[in-house]
């Protein structure tokens, strides 16, 4: 297996995206591709030591993220970005990881590999962690707004992705509301409502209705539909309350020598806790929906979070994701459409 790595997206790279890169390569046995300015990316690799299953690919160009995203790979075609999408569609990787300009991957990912047919958008579905399996959210982010059957064919692909990447037989799928009465919401979610509504009548899919924000973490749910705005809005306002909750915590545990003992007692506990909210153990986010998997790391991404994204994208290959999705577009339309 052969993983297209952008090597100088994101705030640390190519460091950290190298790092990552190597440790993936040795840990999961799969061939791992650095597409950036060779002689930075050679350097790096010189300092973590080098790895036996990673190659660089020269890229002289790199997407900023001043760079207009809608543009950016097609004005910059020698990025390394550019260059690790084109690499995909033409059969030289089986997935692409990048944690670069979002805007800019989603639009060079949309033109380069291209759209399963019949997919009419492709989204971004991250697993939020909740103590069990997860929860996807699709979407995150990649369609501001949205039409009924789009949100009908982000809940076939996060109900697919569910089952053969978090084990999930029957995904529980609900639509994101500010209640759960069916009469609630935009012309939107009631639309949305119906279609699936008879998607799970006809038994394609296992749609609970909707469901409030409050109940993302209740483990009720398995995929959460919704346009990308409301569901960018939803995952970043959990990240941040994690994020609050956490330091919080630290701050409260080392308040005092009772309270350093405590933390001492529950050091296991915290450890676990820490990893379940920790985005570095998730590693990036797929785009679902097209032709071959694309996984959007963080721009923050360590090397633990490059590393997390490789394995998810092997995941993706291994599970066929796509190949899932594509056998199954004749279920995903709307009927006399």
């Amino acid at each position: 297996m052969r993983i297209l790595i952008d090597a100088m997206g994101g705030d640390n790279a190519p460091g950290a995206i190298v790092q990552g890169a190597v440790t993936a390569a040795g840990e999961f046995g799969a061939e791992v591709v650095l597409v950036g300015r060779e002689a930075e990316v050679r350097e790096c690799l010189e300092r973590c030591g080098g790895g036996k299953r990673v190659s660089v690919v020269n890229a002289d160009e790199v997407i900023t993220m001043e760079d207009d995203p809608s543009t950016a790979t097609r004005r910059k075609k020698n990025s390394s970005m550019s260059l690790a999408l084109q690499m995909l569609h033409q059969g030289e990787g089986d997935a692409c990881v990048s944690a670069g300009s979002t805007g800019a991957l989603l639009s060079g990912a949309t033109l380069t590999v291209r759209r399963i047919p019949g997919i009419r958008r492709a989204c971004f579905a991250p697993v939020v962690p909740n103590g069990e399996r997860g929860v996807i959210i699709a979407d995150c982010g990649a369609n501001a707004e949205c039409t009924a059957e789009y949100l009908l064919q982000f809940a076939y692909m996060g109900s697919f992705y569910s089952q053969e990447i978090l084990g999930c037989d029957a995904p529980r799928v609900g639509l994101l509301n500010i209640g759960t009465e069916e009469s609630k919401g935009t012309a939107l979610q009631k639309e949305t409502y119906a279609l699936l509504t008879q998607a799970d009548v006809e038994g394609r899919l296992r749609f609970v209705g909707n469901v409030e924000p409050t109940q993302l973490l209740s483990g009720q749910v398995d995929v959460v539909v919704c346009d990308g705005f409301s569901g960018n809005v939803l995952l970043k306002s959990v990240e941040g309350t994690a994020g609050f909750l956490m330091n919080r915590l630290k701050k409260t545990l080392t308040r005092s020598t009772a309270n350093k003992l405590a933390a001492l007692v529950l050091r296991n506990d915290l450890g676990e806790l820490k990893a379940l909210l920790d985005v570095s153990e998730v590693g990036g986010t797929p785009l679902l929906g097209l032709t071959r998997p694309v996984i959007k790391a963080h721009g923050s991404s360590d090397a633990r979070a490059i590393r997390s994204a490789v394995k998810q994208a092997i995941a993706c290959v291994e599970a066929d994701v796509c190949g899932r999705i594509e056998k199954n577009i004749a279920q995903m339309r709307i009927k006399n459409t």
